[in-house]
C-alpha cells in the first residue's frame, strides 16, 4: 500500500484597522445609563453592528459595579469589545480586555520595547489626508465610513444613513441622517451641508441632536469646534 502524505494548507492572517465608538461613562453611572436610554430612544439603531469601547480612566467604580455596568450595556445591545484606563480589578476572562491607544496592553508594551527611532522620519513630509467622494445619495441604512480623511457627498444623506469621516464632511444636499467628523482626532474637522435636517452631528466627540438644532433646521450650515463645544454658523 502506498501512503500519500496529506498536503497541509497554509493558514492566512491579515491585519485590519477597525473604527470603534469610545464611550466615557460618568458618575453616577445610573444617571449616565439613563442618558444613554434617552439617546437610544431617539436613535434606536445607532450602535447596531458597531464595535464599542469604554474609556474609564476618570471613573471611580468598584469591580462589582463595573461588572454590572457591562451587563447593563449588553442588555441595551451594546457589546463592549475592549476597555481603556481599567484597573486590575476591572479585568477578567469574562470581561472586555484592556487596550492602550487602541492596542492590547501586552502588545503595546512589546512594541515600546522593540521600537527603534527612524533617523529619517523627521525629514519625511507628512502625507496629505486622503479624501472620498460619493457621487450619489446616501440611502437610509447605508453607512459611509472613511477614517483616513475627508468625505464629500454630491447628493443627500437620508434619514437612517450616516457619514463618518476622519476629517471634514461636505454634503451638497440635504442632511437628514447622521454626520460624524474628526473621528481620527483631526482638530480642524468641520461639517458643511446645504440643508440641515440632521438626526445627529458630531465633531471630535462634541455633538448636537435633532432636538437642539432649533432655528438651524433647513438651513445651509457650517459646523466646527470652538474649544470643546460645537459651533454652527448659517451660511445663507
Amino acid at each position: 500500500m502506498t501512503l500519500h502524505p496529506r498536503q497541509q494548507q497554509a493558514i492566512s492572517f491579515r491585519g485590519r484597522s477597525l473604527l470603534a465608538f469610545v464611550l466615557t461613562p460618568r458618575a453616577p453611572v445610573a444617571a449616565w445609563l439613563a442618558e444613554m436610554d434617552a439617546w437610544l430612544d431617539r436613535s434606536p439603531g445607532f450602535f447596531n453592528a458597531k464595535p464599542v469601547m469604554l474609556e474609564i480612566s476618570g471613573l471611580t467604580i468598584s469591580a462589582e459595579a463595573y461588572r454590572a455596568m457591562i451587563g447593563d450595556l449588553a442588555r441595551r445591545n451594546l457589546r463592549v469589545m475592549a476597555v481603556e484606563g481599567a484597573a486590575p480589578e476591572h479585568l477578567g476572562d469574562d470581561l472586555p480586555p484592556l487596550v492602550t491607544s487602541g492596542r492590547p496592553a501586552s502588545a503595546t508594551a512589546l512594541l515600546d520595547q522593540t521600537a527603534r527611532p527612524d533617523p529619517q522620519a523627521e525629514a519625511r513630509p507628512e502625507a496629505k489626508p486622503a479624501s472620498l467622494v460619493i457621487d450619489a445619495n446616501v440611502r437610509s441604512g447605508q453607512s459611509i465610513c472613511f477614517p483616513e480623511g475627508d468625505v464629500t457627498v454630491v447628493g443627500a444623506v437620508a434619514s437612517g444613513a450616516e457619514v463618518i469621516a476622519g476629517g471634514s464632511i461636505h454634503i451638497y444636499g440635504a442632511l437628514r441622517g447622521r454626520a460624524m467628523a474628526g473621528v481620527s482626532g483631526a482638530p480642524g474637522a468641520r461639517i458643511f451641508c446645504k440643508k440641515l435636517h440632521a438626526e445627529f452631528l458630531s465633531i471630535g466627540g462634541a455633538y448636537r441632536t435633532a432636538e437642539h438644532m432649533g432655528s438651524l433646521e433647513g438651513r445651509a450650515i457650517h459646523a466646527r469646534l470652538d474649544g470643546a463645544d460645537m459651533h454652527i454658523v448659517v451660511l445663507e
